[in-house]
Order: C-alpha cells, then structure tokens, then sequence
C-alpha cells in the first residue's frame, strides 16, 4: 500500500503518484516550518492509544509472528511519550533549539545570525530487523522538521503503515510530511524518483544496501547511513558470576541475536584455549536453561539452522573449532579471533581474546563495532572499556543490557536530529 497525504492508495497507483511526488514536497516546503513540539503532542497520544489497549488485538498478532515480548513492546512506546522525545529534542539540539542565535565572530565588526534548520526531506529506507523502527526513524525525521519518504521493508507491510495513518489521523497537518511506499527494492526507477526528491537518503541495513543506496544518490544528496553494526560480550575471570551469565542468555534468546545490539560471540580474556572450552561447557548449560522461557524457532529456521551448523561440523577441525551442541542451543568454540556474526537464535561463538590484544585484534572491524557487554571486575571496567572504545566500540554496557533503549541516547555514537538538520547563517 501507499500512503499519500494521509490517504491509503493500491500499490498500483505508484505511477500516478511519483511523476507529481516532488511538485507536492515543493508546496510543502514554502509553508511555515513544522514545529517538532506539534510532532510531540500527536506521538504523544498515539502512544497513549496504544497503552489502552487500542491496538491489542494487532500488536498481540506482531508478539505471536516476530516472537516479541510485550515488555519490548511497552519499551518501544515509551520513546514515543511527550516527556522522552522532549528530552530527546533538548538533548540532540539544545535547550534553545528553536531560537535565533546573534553574535558577532571574532575578527569581525557586524553580527550574524544562525539558527538549526531542516534539512528539507528525508527518504529513509528501513531494515526490517526491529519492529517499529521504520515508523521511530520518521518520528525522528518529523522533530528535526522534515518532509519524510519512507520506503518499507518487506517485512513490514502493516504495522508501520497503521501507526502512522494513526499519527496522521491525531494530527492532520502531518500528512502532508509523511509519505510512505511498499516499493520493492529491485523496482530502480521508483527508488530513484524517491531519492531525486530528497536532500538526505537515511539507510539503515548493511553493506549491500549501503552500497546500493550510494548508486541511486546524485551527489548532491547527503547519504546518513545506520547500519550494519556488530556486538559482542567481553569476559574476564573476575566477572564469571551465573548472575551475570544467565543475563546474557536471555538477552541473545529474546532479542534472537539479530539486533545491530545482539551480542554475537564472546571473548574469553585468556590466551588459553583451554580456557575457551571450560567457558563454553559452562555456558552452555545456563544458555539452555536459558532457552526454555522462550517459544521454539520456525520449522524453517530450524532446518535452515540445521544445515548451517552441519557445515560447520564438517569443517571444524580444519578450521580448528569445536562444537558444543545442547538440546536448543549451540556454542562453537573456534581459535581464531575474528569478529563475525552468529547463527543466531541462541547459537554463539566464543574465542580467545587476551586484554593486551584488544586494540590490534578489533581495530581493523572499527566501522562494524557497535556494543560491547562488559563482564569483569570493578577494579577492570574503566581500563578495559577505554581500550575496547579505543578500538572502535561506541557504546559499554553491562552484558544483560546490550540492547537497552534509553531516551538521549545514541545511534551507534551520533544524535540523529544533529544528523537531520543543518546550521544555517545570515
């Protein structure tokens, strides 16, 4: 479907709509500025419906097909009350956001002026891994004052479009700054209209889309990338606790491992590989235990899972790995120290990581590192997450709150609304 000016059309109708898409946005554009404190009365309310239950019957049917809790549920909307994206807002831009700053520069004899702007429109081309994020990263475009183009992903074909119909529907005035499209990725000269009529493409997913994202952009199109993060937990001896083990269970178990935040592996402060295979014999006895709060993985998942993990036995000791297999959990313990992805779905690598290694082992992987779970002594946290920041990590956090969502906080280490808005003079 499509949304255009607050109204739902069929897909169909996308060559009716693209040709006058940016004759539409121009008009737009010559209207007062959006005021983000508008944005935050009509998010407000819609998240106020929403923890009324008005929405049960659709986000109950979202928990039963993505297998997500209602605590994340209720943690999602949270950033969507007045009081989080105030302080958001004041917190990305300052107290005096919406003022007029005058003063004269050094050398100089005449004052100027400067105030934060929009950059105009946004096409925001969502990845489908967090439910709500396509509609949160419009939310984001709307403070900042923007005209927002979202293309969806395919996974994604009705919740997001229900919020923000919803979000309209609240504030009227808003349908004219939110225009929302099903465009399949392959369809090229769609994507192109769309991104022609943007000041800033806002991609979020990995190389691939980036890369692809970089081919549609004309260069003077400003191209704001989120995208493909990797985390992981660090371990040393003073911090094996089972409290903290089992926390780090349950945070790969119920965010599936497929978060930019997921912990993928885990390293081992240890030059030991002994060590490695004493730390997964451990683990794996808690992530299983783990694993029984949480539903069973697809048929298809499973299978898919299946064939993956039987390719690595096949291989493993070539590659010089060892395979730990529990009841629904598998933890590999390999000798080498890359950082990569995981299986998933309860299904991690654990490697060898020595302290003094940190910096010359993870620096090369400085544009991939997002969280890293810190487990370790008091005495260890502030020299070992200096170095692991040092390495290219953004962001430190004990190993049970890898994916928290705080209000203010970052995107893999930038404010988007700084982002989404320019500093203009006269």
């Amino acid at each position: 479907m499509i949304l255009i000016n607050g109204v739902m059309l069929d897909s169909q109708k996308i060559n009716t709509v693209l040709p006058t898409l940016e004759k539409q946005i121009c008009r737009t554009l010559q209207k007062p500025l959006l005021s983000p404190l508008l944005v935050i009365e009509a998010c407000d309310k819609l998240a106020q419906l929403v923890e009324r239950g008005t929405y049960s019957d659709l986000i109950d049917q979202l928990c039963l097909e993505s297998q997500v809790s209602p605590e994340q549920v209720t943690q999602v909307i949270r950033m969507f009350r007045k009081e989080s994206l105030l302080y958001k807002l004041k917190t990305e831009l300052g107290s005096n956001y919406d003022k007029v700053q005058s003063g004269t520069p050094l050398y100089e004899k005449h004052p100027i002026h400067k105030r934060i702007m929009p950059l105009g429109v946004l096409f925001h081309i969502a990845a489908g891994n967090v439910d709500g994020l396509p509609v949160y990263s419009v939310i984001e475009g709307l403070l900042a004052g923007n005209i927002n183009i979202l293309k969806l992903p395919a996974v994604d074909q009705s919740f997001s479009l229900l919020l923000l119909t919803e979000l309209i529907r609240l504030e009227p005035i808003l349908a004219e700054y939110i225009y929302v499209f099903d465009t399949l990725s392959n369809d090229i000269a769609a994507m192109q209209r769309m991104a022609k009529c943007a000041d800033a493409i806002v991609v979020w997913g990995g190389d691939t889309a980036t890369l692809s994202v970089r081919r549609l952009a004309t260069p003077n199109t400003r191209i704001i990338e989120w995208g493909h993060k990797m985390s992981f937990a660090y371990i040393t001896e003073k911090g094996l606790t089972e409290e903290a083990l089992a926390g780090l269970a349950h945070h790969m178990l119920s965010t599936k491992q497929l978060l930019c935040s997921s912990c993928q592996g885990i390293f081992i402060d240890t030059d030991r590989i002994t060590a490695v295979h004493q730390f997964c014999e451990r683990f794996l006895s808690i992530l299983d235990h783990a694993s029984e709060n949480y539903p069973p993985i697809t048929i298809g998942m499973q299978a898919q899972l299946t064939l993956l993990l039987y390719n690595q036995e096949l291989t493993a000791r070539a590659d010089n790995k060892r395979i730990y297999k529990g009841k629904r959990c598998n933890i590999t313990a390999s000798a080498d120290q890359k950082l990569e992805v995981s299986f998933a779905h309860g299904n991690c690598w654990v490697k060898a990581l020595p302290r003094e290694n940190i910096l010359s082992r993870l620096h090369r992987y400085k544009g991939y590192l997002q969280t890293v779970g810190l487990l370790c002594g008091n005495d260890e946290w502030e020299v070992l997450s200096e170095r692991l920041l040092r390495a290219g990590a953004t962001r430190i956090t004990p190993v049970g709150d890898m994916s928290r969502m705080l209000c203010g906080e970052t995107h893999d280490g930038d404010y988007p609304l700084r982002r989404y808005t320019k500093i203009v003079e006269y």
